[in-house]
């Protein structure tokens, strides 16, 4: 039995269908990914797969508990029988560990009974939703160019009917980032959502030119600034977004929630339907896979020297505006994928949205002070809110 040689979590994200989606969103980066396995018109794991990684997944881990985050692709293009496997291989092969298990969907294909198997198995659903209709459905399309706002919005309404726990992971465009408190309300006000997490698109086309849906760094800014004060004035403690929280864990020294504001990354790689493990969810290309479970362990390929050194990577490559940056601490660079642009001194490595991140983390520096000096007294962040009311920038 390999036992993992750190004393930390192990994240692993298997992909019940590769890449496969009944959605084809404008900016989605993972479609691309089919053009692996052209080979294969309908990759789907196999049962010998599934119980493979479970057993393999299970074993590599030091730590009591253990998330399975199911991932896609849509996952739920594979039926509920398979998540039924999934659960009686983890608990042969649990070994005393507590499970918790995630799925990320885009939610237009849940229905009651989905709603049923999730409640009775304590799944957490992460739902991708894009704020508003007219935000939503600018770019979130199913495959034949049709809306798709209103199939999410009833499979939230059934999650909620049912009681299931389920939270929102909302992409940031170059559309919704200009109206920051109409997508930050809808999510509060209307949705009653208390988890949200919002990640802004930066991608490139074939000539490395960057998208016109991408996010510009001022709008990622000015989208930041204006839901935290929204946000620290009202909600700390009743809304929890993920990067406002992640900032506070830089502040006070911890390991922020999220791996894009970590020191580090290389902990959380990605499983393909057929065992091809990658380095990240995001460098899912030739040159980042680190070999296939049926050939070595989760633990050989993992902690590898190579998979080692692609997490140090992050903050080795940084170039040294970065290295003096006063913000570094809270940012560390941001996702190396976004990384493309130079210096002014002409060294690369200069994060694509990083005029935005360093506007929000001048712009937050107040009052993350204050909430770390609550923390350390004891005391609760939310105290912020009277703080914040006193204070107008």
């Amino acid at each position: 039995m390999n036992i993992a040689p750190f004393a930390r979590p192990l994240y692993v994200m298997p992909k019940p269908v590769g890449a496969r989606c009944n959605l084809k969103c404008k900016y989605c980066y993972y479609l691309e990914k089919q053009g692996l396995y052209k080979d294969e018109l309908h990759p789907q794991m196999s049962d010998e797969m599934l119980e493979l990684f479970i057993k393999n997944y299970l074993q590599s881990q030091t730590m009591m508990d253990v998330n399975f985050t199911w991932h896609g692709g849509e996952p739920l293009m594979r039926t509920i029988d398979f998540y039924k496997k999934a659960l009686a291989l983890q608990e042969k092969y649990s070994n005393g560990h507590r499970i918790l298990n995630c799925i990320q969907t885009n939610g237009t294909l849940i229905n009651d009974s989905w709603c049923e198997f999730f409640k009775k198995n304590n799944f957490l659903v992460g739902i991708s939703i894009d704020g508003p209709q007219e935000f939503h459905d600018e770019y979130r399309r199913n495959q034949g160019g049709a809306a798709t706002w209103f199939k999410v919005i009833q499979g939230i309404k059934l999650l909620n009917k049912h009681g299931v726990d389920w939270n929102a992971m909302a992409v940031v465009n170059d559309f919704n980032a200009d109206y920051p408190l109409d997508f930050y309300r809808f999510f509060r006000d209307e949705l009653k959502c208390q988890y949200l997490q919002f990640t802004p698109i930066v991608e490139r086309d074939s000539k490395g030119e960057v998208t016109d849906f991408s996010v510009t760094p001022e709008q990622w800014g000015e989208f930041l600034c204006t839901i935290f004060d929204e946000w620290v004035r009202k909600d700390v403690g009743e809304m929890f977004v993920q990067i406002f929280d992640a900032t506070l864990a830089n502040w006070v020294g911890e390991t922020p929630g999220v791996c894009s504001l970590a020191k580090n990354c290389g902990h959380a790689g990605a499983m393909e339907w057929n065992g091809d493990v990658y380095s990240c969810d995001h460098f899912v290309f030739p040159e980042y896979k680190l070999g296939n479970i049926r050939e070595k362990s989760l633990v050989e390929m993992m902690y590898s020297d190579r998979q080692m050194a692609f997490g140090r990577e992050k903050s080795e490559s940084l170039p040294t505006q970065c290295q003096v940056c006063d913000v570094r601490f809270a940012c560390n660079g941001e996702c190396p994928k976004n990384r493309f642009l130079t210096t002014s001194t002409g060294e690369k490595g200069l994060n694509f949205l990083c005029g935005g991140y360093k506007k929000f983390f001048h712009h937050v520096r107040p009052y993350m002070d204050y909430m770390a000096e609550e923390l350390k007294a004891g005391r609760a962040p939310a105290n912020v809110i009277e703080f914040a009311k006193t204070k107008r920038d």
